[in-house]
């Protein structure tokens, strides 16, 4: 009886097309944004900063990249992870060339690059779609992985051919090298997560957001009524690898501190973020969260289930983690198409009409 429209009540077009038109959903966004920003970090420690909510918010930027090419667009992409290498080699040059400029600036430089990276990757979709374009962004993937395996110029001729990421400072606090606290790293990954769901929530909502979502329905009917495909299309890879490559800054910067591109950026990644927004919902915002959450969160539970609870040996849980993520993506794609964020949606809509049956 507590989640009902009831005396909300609407006087203006700005009102009637609010992203939570429900006062509770409004207060629930206000309580958790005020608990991530104002409590979460004093509290947050090592363990949970590297093992569940750095990860997260990274991933989560990564799914709502991915998620406006594939799932608002309709345009599938496997080279996630080749674009986040872009993002992390990107900022590794920027950090050792300008020292002196903010770290902040050179994520959204890095950022910058990806997408225009992601352009020039993206022109096939101007003549091939479906299958073909996976495989044409699967060729960019490993394209990508070889060109900074083989340029030392990339990884500044180390002979270990790994980048390693620099002590960089905002306000006087370091956020990336090995002297970085906890809630430094939480803190400049959820700023970043929260500005871009805002910005990708505004430019669906918009009138890109309606060129992409008639390009994905019907590329022809969009063509014929005024939209088009080549601004379209190159946008929707822009904006998608501009989120993807920050993402990728923010990986290796602030989580990882140092990256070899094979092993943190191989098809490996390009999956592991397809699944997220499979599993979360496509084209859906809350959708990537939940997708990454789920993502995330599932092998630490299941680490501390099997390996802790049950002493099973690592490997054996390892194996029992990617059998239930397989399940979970062939339940969720014949049970359930549209992912986490559907349910979610039902379940608010069951609760609206609670305890009336219809």
């Amino acid at each position: 009886m507590l989640y009902r429209e009831a005396g909300d009540f609407k006087t203006s077009y700005r009102d009637d097309g609010q992203t939570f038109p429900i006062r509770l959903d409004r207060w629930a966004y206000y309580a958790a944004l005020a608990v991530a920003f104002l409590i979460v970090p004093f509290i947050i420690n090592d363990y949970w900063a590297n093992a569940v909510f750095v990860p997260f918010l990274i991933y989560a930027i990564a799914a709502l990249g991915l998620n406006i090419l594939t799932g608002y667009a309709g345009q599938v992409s496997l080279g996630t992870g080749g674009f986040m290498a872009v993002g992390a080699y990107a900022v590794y040059k920027l950090m050792t060339s300008f020292p002196e400029i903010n770290i902040v600036i050179h994520i959204l430089l890095a950022g910058g690059i990806t997408a225009i990276v992601g352009m020039l990757f993206g022109l096939p979709s101007l003549r091939i779609k479906g299958f073909y374009l996976a495989v044409a962004t699967l060729a960019a993937q490993f394209f990508l992985v070889w060109l900074f395996n083989k340029v030392p110029w990339f990884y500044n001729y180390s002979a270990s051919g790994q980048i390693n990421a620099p002590e960089r400072t905002i306000l006087g606090f370091a956020v990336t090298g090995p002297a970085t606290s906890a809630p430094a790293k939480y803190l400049i990954c959820l700023v970043f997560a929260f500005a871009l769901a805002w910005v990708a929530r505004n430019l669906t909502r918009g009138m890109s957001g309606r060129k992409w979502m008639a390009i994905r329905d019907m590329d022809i009917a969009a063509e014929i009524i005024g939209v088009n495909p080549l601004t379209a299309k190159l946008s929707a890879f822009a904006v998608s690898s501009f989120f993807v490559g920050i993402a990728g800054a923010l990986l290796f910067s602030v989580y990882l501190g140092a990256a070899e591109v094979g092993e943190a950026f191989g098809i490996n990644k390009s999956f592991l973020v397809l699944f997220m927004i499979i599993i979360g919902g496509l084209g859906s915002i809350f959708g990537s969260f939940a997708g990454a959450a789920f993502m995330v969160l599932l092998p630490v539970l299941l680490k501390n289930l099997l390996v802790g609870g049950l002493g099973w040996p690592t490997d054996l849980a390892a194996h029992i983690e990617l059998m239930i993520v397989g399940a979970l993506i062939v339940f969720f794609l014949i049970a359930e198409p549209h992912g986490l964020a559907r349910l979610w949606a039902l379940t608010k809509e069951k609760l609206r009409l609670w305890p009336f049956p219809h």
